[in-house]
């Protein structure tokens, strides 16, 4: 089964997206870059829209990548259904999955280091959900 991931970034986080997709791959994700491509300045939400359009679309995962993280993230959570945790620790990447069901993580190039950020990632993509107490409090976040 073949598992698809949605991936975004502006400039400031253009060097960490890129190099998360081959370690993704790597995991057996097929990764599909909605952007940017280049490090000309550009507008963060766009491409944070962008991903999570499609992550709703195809009840999938989606990666956004900006300086810090704090812009894709508040971006990101308009989306009614788009659940996207900044994440700078392995904890908060674990327990995001696990209690809050996230499906967009948010990395700050400018703050996480590299290998860090991998991992995050990987511990992001394969943690469960845990649902049971979980699910009310889930439902009560769109209003």
């Amino acid at each position: 089964m073949e598992k698809t991931l949605y991936i975004g970034s502006d400039h400031a986080g253009l060097s960490l997206k890129k190099l998360l997709i081959p370690h993704l791959q790597q995991d057996g994700w097929n990764v599909e870059d909605l952007g940017t491509t280049n490090e000309e300045s550009c507008d963060y939400p766009l491409f944070a829209h962008a991903v999570c359009r499609k992550v709703l679309e195809n009840d999938a995962f989606g990666i956004l990548v900006c300086g810090t993280g704090i812009g894709m993230s508040m971006a990101a959570n308009r989306h009614k259904g788009i659940r996207a945790a900044l994440c700078t620790h392995e904890f908060h990447a674990r327990a995001t999955r696990e209690h809050n069901n996230a499906n967009v993580l948010c990395l700050g190039e400018r703050v996480t280091a590299p290998g860090l950020a991998v991992e995050l990632a990987k511990i992001f993509l394969a943690t469960g959900y845990a649902g049971g107490r979980h699910q009310k409090r889930i439902e009560k976040i769109d209003i």
